[in-house]
């Protein structure tokens, strides 16, 4: 991988729960022990590692003289060895830090012993655990020894950071699953690792960003390098996103009117960033509006790594960049309140005073189209969180992927910027929770409107279709952002339509307003091939009953 710097700004979230090091050349200095010279005594070949060079002697008796004297060598050199640059500060972070630290080596237990003597403030008791060549396990670059530090620590190999300055050390915490933090030496370069550091200190702030957080806010020394990714480019933009700065301050054309749009997401979990931006979007693109100026609120659980959170903030910041939105500030806060996290959005967005669509311009007669088909988040959100169980229920593992894509298809902005621009489109609501069936009850309500709708004519994906029919779940009721519906009067369906066509976007002509709504109206009436047919209501968001 490329690293910038010491720190892996760019690398997958994780999490550190134990470190463990290699032991000569990490903990102590490079050049303690020169194995050329052991490796000529015994009559190794330069480029084969000695102890399988030993293992492979013929007899018994030559394995253990060269053990012998390959033991007797590493203590010489453990005796003149010191603790490495950073070694013994770093060992002490780690201990206030209350993060478990050991040893995985191929060395002799004796030589560690010997070396560790000459430590002013470590010593072998300070070691949740140190694995030697005498252990039974396989050496390095084996993943084995890692694994069985991981089981003896109580922690999974994937929470465990594994430090060393030779390839066989990158190797093993590969082989382990488990993160690998190269030292850079000279003449050294492992082929594969997750990042590398110039000196062990530079390992501090790698810990600290694996680390699970407490209660309360994101530490503000966190907070502001996570902010240095973003650069603040919008000239209306007169107070941005910073360290103390609680409110951001716009400064909109004179003649624009501001819409403003709040709403939180709380299912979607590995993009929720994606769902929190382009959610608050769609809002504000319905009233023709274009979005603008972008605030949320992160709320995430206790145990939450910093790491985590800065990877939801990237997804924020490239969500709004590709849509030419200004994240421009908001809070963030690890609490007990929640168990999944939790991102509140507030959306602001301009449109000229005579653009401004408002939903009270519907009228009889009025034709709805759908872009898309129903339930897109929904059907995204599902197989990102249920692959697994879908599969096993004997979904196909292709519509699986095919339904996790879809999550790119969950901004209406594209279809409402050219219904913007048709004069008579008399209103645009966007399908989210509730899915087409509450969707529709809120765009009759709004527009004081009757809507009878054919649901025959209603798209809905086959993978869609294949999901809901296995959980039984109705995908009329299921959340549903990335589908828009348009009211329009019914001499510009024609060239909304071709407008629609032409840009590629998937449509279907589903509804009319048949009437003004009065109180005792029901806001939706169906009918399937002519005949009428129930028109479902759901009190909550059927994704509700997986989670």
């Amino acid at each position: 991988m490329t690293d910038e710097g010491s720190v892996p700004m760019q690398t997958k979230p994780y999490r550190i729960d134990a470190v463990l090091f290699d032991f000569d050349g990490t903990l102590t200095a490079p050049g303690a022990l020169d194995f050329r010279e052991i490796k000529g005594e015994l009559g190794c070949p330069i480029d084969q590692p000695v102890l399988e060079w030993i293992e492979g002697l013929a007899t018994e008796a030559a394995r253990s003289e060269a053990h012998r004297r390959l033991t007797a060598f590493e203590e010489r050199g453990a005796a003149a060895s010191r603790p490495n640059e950073g070694a013994e500060a770093l060992l002490a972070f780690l201990t206030r830090s209350r993060v478990p630290f050991g040893i995985v080596t191929r060395n002799s237990r004796a030589s560690v012993n010997r070396a560790l003597a000459n430590f002013s403030q470590v010593g072998w008791e300070d070691f949740a655990t140190v694995i030697t060549r005498e252990d039974p396990v396989r050496p390095k670059p084996s993943g084995d020894a890692v694994r069985l530090a991981a089981k003896r620590l109580g922690v999974a190999t994937d929470h465990v950071l594994v430090v060393g300055d030779f390839d066989f050390d990158m190797d093993a915490g590969r082989r382990a699953g488990a993160l690998t933090a190269w030292l850079r030496t000279p003449g050294a370069s492992p082929a594969t690792y997750d990042l590398a550091v110039d000196h062990l200190m530079d390992l501090a702030a790698v810990v600290r960003m694996g680390q699970p957080l407490s209660g309360g806010k994101l530490p503000n020394d966190i907070l502001s390098k996570f902010l240095e990714m973003f650069r603040f480019e919008d000239p209306s933009v007169l107070i941005s996103a910073g360290v103390g700065d609680d409110t951001a301050a716009v400064q909109p054309d004179m003649n624009d009117v501001i819409v403003l749009k709040s709403d939180p997401i709380t299912f979607a979990t590995d993009a929720i960033g994606h769902y929190a931006v382009l959610v608050n979007a769609n809002d504000i693109a319905t009233a023709g509006a274009r979005p603008r100026w972008f605030l949320t609120t992160l709320l995430l659980p206790t145990g939450t790594t910093a790491s985590e959170i800065r990877g939801i903030m990237q997804d924020l910041y490239t969500l709004c960049r590709r849509w030419q939105i200004t994240l421009c500030g908001g809070h963030t806060e690890i609490t007990d309140a929640v168990n999944r996290p939790v991102v509140i959005g507030m959306m602001a967005g301009t449109v000229t005073r005579a653009r401004l669509i408002d939903k009270r311009r519907m009228r009889v007669g009025d034709r709805i189209l759908l872009t898309k088909a129903v339930a897109v988040e929904g059907t995204a959100l599902i197989a990102r969180e249920f692959g697994a169980d879908l599969m096993a229920k004997g979904i196909p593992a292709e519509a699986i992927e095919r339904s996790r894509a879809l999550l790119e298809q969950i901004t209406i902005l594209p279809e409402a910027r050219i219904a913007a621009e048709c004069p008579d489109v008399s209103a645009m609501h966007d399908v989210t929770e509730g899915g087409l069936a509450t969707a529709l009850a809120e765009l009759a309500t709004a527009g004081k409107g009757q809507i009878s709708v054919q649901t025959d004519q209603i798209a809905i994906f086959p993978e869609t279709r294949a999901i809901c029919d296995t959980l039984s779940i109705d995908p009329l009721g299921l959340i549903g952002s990335g589908s828009l519906l348009i009211c329009c009067r019914p001499k510009a369906v024609q060239d909304l339509a071709d407008r629609l066509h032409g840009a590629g976007i998937q449509f279907s002509r589903i509804a009319e307003v048949i009437a003004p709504l009065s109180p005792d109206d029901v806001p939706v009436r169906a009918t399937c091939d002519g005949r009428p047919t129930p028109w479902p209501q759901f009190d909550v968001d059927e994704i509700t009953r997986l989670f």
